[in-house]
């Protein structure tokens, strides 16, 4: 391995259950050797709910399992973004939210959501212009809203990662890269997702562009490809839940090797960026929809997740990007651990 900084991985943990299973999720998370997941759909006995909608008790038991688990929860999943910029039918199910209204309960509640969790990193988006128009006309709105969510996060200690993603005003790197320089905060970063732009008609080639307009941003990346048969170039309007050719990132059309192989002389910066915002570091967080995937989340099961980080981990030998899987050693003290819990339990008891 070179002298690269080391990236931590990651992992939307409800891909592991399709019941949302929040034993389901820990247990597979901590198999695979992660050390930290990404919470978004999750079911702790009281019905499967999206990490924005659990109640105090709820993610206070949810922070004592990942704990127990080993994890740490290396940022929330909100949707927090995808909702329409204007009250306009266009044939679309997209909600519609006033944006004060929007900030001062959505924002603050995803704020909150992060604290609990101990989480210092929130992923969100960048509103749905009106389906069958261009983005362009609509980005100064975007960033004024995207800028003032920032704020709010800023002022929380917090940092928000905005997603490229298919049919958003954000729908391509060169569109967030604009964003983020005309924002110009420290707490927001970019996050980079090639599935996402693949599935838009991209080639591998422009994937690799798209990239580079977001590296000088970049906080963290997503990990999921996509399988084009049929690449035309950018299209319109994708229907995500028609969506039926993710793979691993070993074996997909974004190119994967060459995009890490760059992003590892970026590494220190985007590390040093993340720390000064409380992150522990750069951060790979598998999302492989290797079984499916829509427009509010995906599914792999504990076997998807597992090629997916198997796939991950032989691009990241091959371009020498170094990563730790959990060991032994950690295992050990980790039960150590709750051994001398349990003992002085016992003892308290008698």
């Amino acid at each position: 391995m070179s002298d690269s900084v080391e990236v931590l991985l990651s992992g939307f943990a409800d891909e592991a259950a399709s019941d949302k299973n929040a034993t389901a999720q820990m247990c597979t998370m901590a198999a695979l050797g992660l050390r930290y997941m990404t919470l978004r759909f999750i079911d702790v006995g009281q019905g499967v709910k999206n990490v924005m909608l659990l109640e105090k008790s709820e993610l206070a038991l949810v922070r004592k399992m990942a704990s127990d688990y080993g994890l740490s929860i290396s940022s929330i999943g909100s949707p927090i973004g995808k909702v329409k910029l204007q009250d306009v039918a266009d044939g679309t199910s997209n909600r519609y939210v006033p944006f004060k209204q929007y900030l001062q309960k959505d924002v603050k509640q995803a704020c909150a959501q992060a604290h609990a969790l101990d989480a210092k990193l929130i992923r969100g988006f960048s509103f749905y212009h009106p389906k069958g128009t261009d983005p362009g006309p609509h980005l100064a709105q975007a960033i004024d809203q995207v800028g003032k969510i920032a704020e709010v996060c800023d002022k929380e200690g917090l940092t928000f990662g905005l997603e490229v993603e298919a049919n958003l005003v954000g729908q391509t790197g060169q569109l967030l890269g604009q964003m983020h320089r005309a924002i110009g905060s420290a707490a927001l970063v970019l996050i980079f997702d090639g599935a996402n732009l693949v599935c838009q008609g991209m080639t591998t080639q422009q994937v690799y562009e798209e990239y580079l307009a977001m590296k000088p941003g970049l906080g963290w990346l997503h990990i999921k490809d996509y399988r084009n048969p049929n690449p035309t170039g950018r299209k319109g309007h994708v229907d995500e839940e028609s969506l039926k050719h993710f793979v691993p990132a070993d074996q997909g059309d974004s190119g994967h090797e060459a995009i890490l192989r760059d992003l590892k002389e970026e590494l220190p910066k985007i590390e040093r960026r993340m720390r000064r915002r409380g992150a522990d570091g750069v951060f790979l967080d598998l999302e492989p929809h290797v079984k499916g995937g829509g427009q509010f989340g995906g599914y792999s099961g504990p076997d998807g997740l597992g090629i997916a980080l198997r796939g991950l981990c032989r691009v990241l030998d091959y371009v020498q990007i170094p990563y730790r899987l959990k060991t032994y050693q950690e295992l050990a003290d980790h039960g150590s651990d709750h051994a001398t819990v349990r003992r002085s339990a016992r003892s308290t008891s008698r």
